[in-house]
């Protein structure tokens, strides 16, 4: 896809921008068709970023950067972002990713998503892994799976060590035409699924909302631009 450079004043140089530390930004759009909206996705990794940067969109910009953060942190650096990314809509995606060694992880995720609704942003959450939604593009599951389970699952479905290769730049950049392609793989049918899981958990705290994706809500958004 055609790229063009994200805008960053000078004063912003890298190094004396908290927010520009660690940052992969990305701007992408579909040059013959004028967009009509703009949207800001900012995501915990490059496995997300990648993601929905495939995502073959043409009546929309979108606006990606990768932020190797704390979630809450990515909340708080999303809003210096966007004081300099005109934008229409905001994103935020980020899973929970259970850490039993440290102590703060789950109210630095229901935080995180508390804080970015409250600034009127959009969050993607999953729980525990990005890739249950991968994983629903195959089957269903209810159960509170960690993410070793998923890359378990995913390396089967994919001939890999997910553990091994499934983060790796060349990889993850396959990811949405690898799911497309798989005749196994239903992006409409792991949308359903997805939506399922969360209307039966949707009252429950974010922590224990386990599993869910919001995932699917931001591939809606994006499915509704794709090009024809």
């Amino acid at each position: 896809m055609p790229k063009k450079q994200t805008y960053i004043k000078k004063s912003d140089i890298k190094g004396q921008k908290p927010w520009l530390k660690r940052v992969n930004a990305s701007e992408y759009k579909v040059e013959t068709v004028a967009p009509n909206k703009t949207i800001l996705i900012v995501c915990e990794g490059q496995t997300e970023e990648l993601y929905f940067k495939s995502f073959p969109v043409s009546t929309l910009t979108v606006k990606l950067f990768s932020l190797g953060q704390s979630k809450l942190q990515l909340v708080e650096n999303t809003e210096k972002i966007q004081q300099h990314e005109l934008c229409d809509e905001v994103w935020c995606v980020f899973d929970l990713d259970i850490k039993l060694d440290v102590a703060n992880f789950i109210p630095d995720f229901d935080n995180s998503i508390a804080k970015a609704k409250e600034l009127g942003y959009r969050v993607a959450y999953s729980n525990d892994a990005f890739e249950l939604w991968f994983y629903l593009h195959y089957q269903y599951t209810d159960n509170e799976n960690h993410r070793t389970f998923y890359y378990e699952q995913l390396g089967k479905f994919w001939g890999v060590n997910y553990e091994k290769v499934g983060k790796k730049w060349k990889f993850c950049s396959e990811n949405y035409n690898r799911l497309r392609d798989d005749p196994r793989a239903n992006q409409n049918v792991a949308i359903e699924r997805a939506e399922k899981l969360f209307l039966a958990k949707e009252m429950l705290q974010y922590h224990k909302q386990n599993p869910v994706t919001l995932v699917y809500e931001l591939v809606k958004a994006l499915n509704t631009n794709l090009k024809k």
